[in-house]
């Protein structure tokens, strides 16, 4: 499908810019997001997914990952059925969608990947997409997250009453995409065009083989196990544990009721449920960083060589999805740039008007998708021209925070692996951001008249 998506985005770019004069931009914004795909996407990932590869390494070792599946199996398990209970992806999946629910964009990314290359020495077939990659790929697109915090930011700027007021609607819009992903993904795997072919022979891969960088054989590497045995927790190794998570306790009350602990009074208008989930995001990060090295170090795990180790992966992984990038950006720059997505809304509008879809939130609804930077500017633009507490601003607040840029989600973590065969997985996870803006708006009409 991707195949499809890719050259009618890069031949309607070409037609529409050329019907409205706009080949110029068409050929400037292919060079420029070719250009900000490398530059400004891959290279500083390269860092970013060196520092979490290293962290999520230590987590492996020490056997916190295992450890977290385990707690979660019959949900993961239910989900995940070709994917064995004590699989390291199991882990690096919950870690993810975790850090997605938290709104730790930097985090989530890399875990994600480092799930998808798990996920990829399950698989038999090089080169095409497993139902668990597309079941995973599309509950990433469905962006479940508690706190939409850009769009929170981008309404307390504009001078919003109640700028928090789009956080029910979202996990409700949220929650409503999904389970519409799981749905799909479920169904759309056991229709015809979309059903896994028998493996033939020479196609298979052992499953101890990783997925392989760019230029490599499929077993060139090996996944990382946890340790085959960890030390225990010696009385001291306790204590420490239980000093440190005390020294976070108090971090977390002093940010989410410093009353508590002797301080001022919050005074800000936030509820108490934003309060709390703000204090969780904020020391998220911190947490992770120093919580897997201490308790790894207590394992007896060698916590520099391993973390240097980890992060080594974080350059394979950004330069392997360069390509990706690329040709999907590119794409996606060329049809913007020719007006195709005003165009799209000109069209639909007397459509969406006659079933009371408000028409200035089509570009936006179009936008996403593709492009997470221009739908934050255009959902700035609507919040200036409409107000912040307009009910299409709210509706559109909601919307960004519930939804995802599908097809770039689909280049980064498919390209991660070099999946080319993406299978139902682009159309599960359009699913997901068709059903969430449909109950944004519904949701919004109810709670916000």
């Amino acid at each position: 499908m991707l195949n499809y998506i890719w050259l009618g985005l890069v031949l309607l770019a070409v037609i529409i810019g050329g019907c409205t004069d706009h080949l110029k931009e068409v050929a400037d914004q292919s060079f420029e997001m070719a250009e900000y795909a490398v530059m400004k996407v891959s290279l500083p990932l390269v860092g970013i997914m060196a520092l979490w590869l290293g962290i999520m390494r230590l987590a492996e070792r020490a056997g916190l990952v295992a450890l977290l599946a385990r707690l979660l199996r019959p949900l993961m398990c239910w989900l995940f059925p070709d994917v064995p209970h004590d699989h390291p992806a199991m882990g690096a999946m919950l870690l993810n969608m975790a850090a997605s629910m938290l709104g730790l964009n930097n985090a989530a990314t890399p875990l994600g990947l480092r799930a998808m290359e798990h996920l990829e020495t399950l698989n038999p077939r090089p080169g095409t997409a497993t139902d668990a990659m597309c079941t995973y790929l599309a509950i990433n697109t469905a962006s479940i997250q508690l706190i939409p915090a850009t769009a929170i930011a981008i309404l307390a700027a504009n001078h919003s009453s109640n700028s928090t007021a789009i956080v029910g609607t979202s996990i409700m819009a949220t929650t409503c995409g999904a389970i519409a992903a799981v749905t799909a993904a479920k169904t759309l795997q056991r229709l015809p065009m979309f059903r896994l072919q028998p493996i033939t022979n020479g196609t298979t891969r052992p499953e101890s083989a990783a997925a392989p960088a760019a230029g490599q054989p499929a077993a060139a590497k090996t996944i990382v196990k946890e340790a085959a045995t960890i030390q225990p927790l010696t009385a001291w190794g306790q204590v420490a544990l239980v000093a440190f998570a005390l020294v976070f306790l108090y971090a977390f009350v002093r940010l989410a009721m410093p009353q508590w602990v002797g301080g001022p009074a919050v005074a800000d208008g936030r509820s108490l449920f934003v309060r709390l989930v703000d204090a969780v995001s904020r020391l998220s990060v911190p947490f992770l960083l120093s919580a897997f090295p201490l308790y790894a170090a207590l394992r007896r795990v060698k916590v520099y060589e391993e973390f240097v180790d980890g992060a080594k992966e974080g350059f394979d992984v950004g330069v392997r999805i360069i390509p990706y990038l690329v040709a999907i950006l590119v794409a996606i720059g060329m049809f913007r740039a020719a007006g195709g997505i005003n165009l799209l809304s000109r069209a639909l509008q007397p459509v969406m008007v006659a079933v009371r879809f408000p028409p200035e939130l089509l570009p936006l609804v179009f936008m996403r998708p593709l492009s997470g930077s221009g739908t934050l500017g255009l959902f700035a633009e609507l919040v200036k021209q409409y107000g912040p507490d307009s009910l299409v601003a709210r509706m559109g607040g909601t919307i960004f925070g519930s939804t995802e840029t599908t097809f770039y989600v689909v280049a980064v973590y498919f390209g991660s692996v070099a999946v080319r065969k993406t299978r139902h997985a682009v159309l599960a996870g359009l699913t997901a951001d068709f059903v969430a803006v449909v109950a944004s708006v519904i949701i919004c009409r109810l709670m916000f008249g």
